[in-house]
């Protein structure tokens, strides 16, 4: 990982998936899993929790950038725009600094939605012994 480096990953979540996650979590605000009460609210139709789409994160440092042995010690986010289900959302991951003697990246991490906007944005610090490292000499 070097700084400046960009990494895009696309993905969407299904209502089935948002259902999923308001079980495990025990999040079960019904803006998110209830038709008819999302569209009495200001997003008209059930939003996903902020932290679902977040969630993708950890899948991407932790299985495709940098990937396996990554081990994920800090973010921070800003909840910028609804989310909604079945939806084609972009991630970028992009390397701010890298700590080679720590074996650490501070990475942005942002979502946009089809239009370009901004859903979800903040800062991870990764660490990863194998993949960040010192160049050989």
């Amino acid at each position: 990982m070097q700084v400046n480096d960009v990494y895009q990953h696309d993905f969407k979540f299904t209502q089935e998936e948002v259902n999923r996650f308001a079980e495990v979590t025990g999040d079960n605000n019904p803006v998110h899993t209830n038709a008819e009460y999302a569209a009495k609210s200001q997003f008209r139709k059930p939003i996903m929790h902020g932290m679902l789409g977040a969630s993708l994160f950890s899948k991407v440092f932790g299985t495709l950038f940098p990937g396996e042995g990554t081990i994920y010690l800090k973010q921070n986010l800003n909840f910028l725009k609804p989310m909604y289900v079945d939806v084609n959302y972009e991630a970028i991951f992009t390397v701010k600094e890298v700590l080679v003697d720590k074996n650490r990246a501070v990475v942005e991490t942002i979502i946009r939605n089809p239009e370009g906007f901004v859903c979800t944005s903040g800062e991870a610090t990764i660490m990863n012994v194998d993949k960040i490292k010192k160049p050989a000499v």
